[in-house]
């Protein structure tokens, strides 16, 4: 059943909501990758919880109207507005009071989601709220969930999407450089504003999938995964916005096989396995990648003892060492140098002489800086000033 999950194969409308939840995860992905760069991924989190009183007032206005308390887009609306006012409460206690914005995210967070934790518990009492399954708002749930609703998601997450292409720029500049975004004329405020508008509407799109406790995962870990396989900004959004999408996907699909497990964490399980991938694996920035640069690191400096040993006709102890010098053919089992071995030793003491004596000429500053004192000067200097080096040495620089 999992297989037909993954392949699309359960039904349309269980096709319609994997495929909704996928573009929620694509939007996202991007989305928090200028809230992580900006240094805002914290105030995603205070916009989530900030919306669960407005689901649940939403709920009660549509019901003392007679309409149908569970209609998504009135949901959404009351979530918004109450979100709205969270982010406005947080702007305000930052820049009207002492508090550090930290302070003022916990300060909102905790208030509007226990406002709302306290509805949620009376609208449960009523007669018409014991069957509105507003719980499902918390962890996420797509059991259920209608065609026109997987529309709606789907729809939000590809707006969202295509306004962050089309601010990408200048978000990119307020998030590296505010001062010099500022004096090349654009409004840092309406930017600051936009990118959390933004999350806003993610958080508010994403409410019947992820849910309000779940949805800042969803902003912050696909970037975060991506920043590891990438320094550029385009690609670290493009890679963002796949490991989300993949995301929605993976735990949307899961959710269908399993309607009793709430899909907001398994879409966020399913991001935390693509990051924990990243971590392991990223070319730069990955455990693996750091590790095998430490262990060539390790050898190259084994080596070079080695050779500076044999070049000052000192015996080599170390097994690491001797198994290395050995491999390459520079000394013999019982630890005598080669001819090889020989040849390679009186390189390395005049690449160390050399050495010392960059550092000491002005005139080398530069090349001394990008010199890692375990690479041949030859990958490093040019043959000219190599042959200035070994005129600085005197007669012995050519032995």
């Amino acid at each position: 059943m999992l297989w037909q999950a993954l392949g699309l194969g359960l039904g349309y409308n269980a096709t319609l909501v994997t495929l909704g939840a996928a573009m929620l995860g694509i939007a996202a992905g991007a989305t928090g990758v200028f809230l992580y760069l900006a240094r805002r991924a914290l105030v995603s989190d205070a916009i989530g919880h900030a919306t669960l009183p407005g689901v649940v007032a939403g709920f009660l206005v549509m019901v003392a109207f007679g309409g149908e308390g569970r209609f998504l887009p009135g949901l959404m609306l009351g979530a918004a507005l109450s979100a709205g006012l969270g982010l406005a409460c947080v702007s305000w206690l930052t820049a009207r009071t002492r508090l550090h914005e930290d302070a003022a995210i916990g300060a909102v967070l905790s208030v509007f989601f226990g406002a709302g934790v306290v509805l949620l518990t009376v609208v449960q009492v009523l007669e018409t709220g014991r069957q509105a399954g507003l719980e499902t708002f918390l962890l996420g749930a797509t059991a259920g969930m209608l065609r026109a609703e997987a529309l709606s998601i789907a729809a939000g997450g590809a707006a969202v999407l295509a306004l962050v292409v089309l601010l990408r720029r200048p978000m990119v500049l307020v998030a590296f450089d505010p001062e010099h975004a500022a004096g090349q004329g654009i409004n840092l405020r309406a930017v600051d504003l936009a990118m959390m508008g933004l999350a806003l509407a993610i958080t508010v799109v994403g409410l019947k999938v992820v849910g309000v406790v779940l949805i800042v995962a969803l902003l912050i870990i696909p970037p975060v995964a991506a920043r590891l396989w990438s320094e550029r900004v385009g690609t670290v959004v493009l890679l963002a916005g796949g490991i989300g999408g993949l995301s929605g996907y993976f735990g949307a699909a899961l959710s269908a096989t399993a309607p009793d497990l709430p899909t907001g964490p398994l879409i966020v399980l399913a991001s935390f396995a693509l990051f924990t991938f990243s971590l392991l694996f990223a070319p730069a920035r990955g455990v693996v990648a750091a590790g095998l640069r430490h262990w060539r690191f390790q050898r190259r400096v084994h080596l070079r003892q080695g050779l500076l040993a044999l070049a000052s006709g000192q015996p080599v102890y170390e097994p690491l060492t001797l198994r290395l010098m050995r491999g390459r053919g520079l000394v013999r089992p019982d630890g005598v140098a080669t001819d090889k071995g020989r040849a390679w030793a009186a390189r390395a003491r005049l690449d160390e002489r050399r050495w010392h004596m960059l550092r000491s000429l002005p005139e080398f500053e530069a090349a001394a800086a990008r010199h890692d004192g375990l690479s041949p000067l030859s990958e490093v200097l040019t043959p000219d000033q190599i042959a200035a080096l070994d005129h600085h040495l005197g007669p012995e620089g050519a032995l």
